[in-house]
């Protein structure tokens, strides 16, 4: 019996040193893997993509962005190339559920600050140079500070910055929130204590910066933020090792309002009015490994 014990455990570690040495031959194949980053010290650009003021009688606060979801991610290679003309190297799911055609937001890809967002193998991506990145921004989650009797709190925003959100439900700080319908660019929830309420922003309270409005403009209500790469992005179709991109979006002072009591402090019982809530910019930076 000892002996059978034996041999059949040196089968099994023969079997594993088969499979070791078998795995060991084998290359993984190299992706492009995107990664998201929020930067609270990155130029405040607007939507002509130059460094932007917080407006007349505004206010704004720099948020603490907890989740973020990109529907659409477009590599470009000239200022000229228009808007889908490019390398669509993602595309989210869209729905006609609600009724006109819609970001399917329970097919989203939430990331998180530092996370990987996409990874896509660099067979599937066109060889090229790429000066620039579009990236269609849907869905942003952030904690801010708000003034309530003379309390500081802090509450949770969730805003659905897409063209059109088809919304069956969405969890806001645990406390979920049924939609079952499209929402368009600018619809919002807002938690604090257990308590949400919700609301819908006026049009073009999301800014959405664009270096190149004037050679390669972008629809209106679509919130595609547009990045030069420093130094290009190259791809070759022979990598053998990964490329990866880190979108960099600003943050800083991104939730803007309209103040009534001039003390710098968001006051949404004192009739304060949210005006933006957009993203600030992008960079995207390029590692070849």
């Amino acid at each position: 019996m000892k002996k059978l014990i034996a041999l059949t455990l040196s089968s099994i570690v023969f079997l594993f040193s088969c499979s070791n040495s078998d795995d060991s031959k084998t290359t993984a194949e190299p992706n492009l893997v995107i990664k998201l980053k929020f930067d609270k010290n990155q130029v405040r650009l607007n939507n002509f993509g130059q460094p932007s003021e917080i407006g007349e009688g505004n206010a704004a606060q720099t948020p603490v962005v907890n989740f973020m979801s990109a529907h659409y991610i477009e590599l470009a290679p000239s200022a000229t190339t228009f808007l889908g003309e490019g390398e669509i190297v993602y595309k989210g799911e869209e729905t006609n559920a609600g009724g006109s055609k819609a970001i399917d937001f329970s097919k989203a890809i939430l990331g998180q600050n530092g996370e990987v967002f996409l990874t896509v193998p660099l067979s599937e991506v066109a060889a090229g140079n790429y000066s620039w990145v579009r990236v269609s921004v849907s869905y942003q989650n952030g904690t801010i500070k708000f003034l309530s009797n003379g309390n500081e709190l802090t509450g949770t925003m969730a805003s659905f910055i897409g063209y059109n959100n088809y919304i069956t439900s969405f969890d806001i700080n645990g406390n979920t929130v049924a939609v079952n319908g499209n929402k368009l660019q600018g619809y919002w929830a807002f938690e604090t204590l257990g308590f949400v309420i919700d609301g819908q922003a006026p049009e073009g309270a999301v800014t959405v910066p664009n270096p190149l409005f004037e050679s390669s403009p972008i629809p209106q209500g679509s919130c595609v933020l547009t990045g030069q790469f420093a130094n290009g992005l190259s791809i070759t179709g022979n990598e053998t090792k990964d490329i990866t991109i880190d979108l960099s979006f600003s943050i800083k002072d991104s939730f803007e309002w309209n103040e009534v009591n001039a003390d710098g402090k968001f006051e949404p019982a004192a009739g304060e009015t949210l005006t933006d809530m957009g993203l600030r910019g992008l960079i995207p930076y390029v590692t070849y490994q």
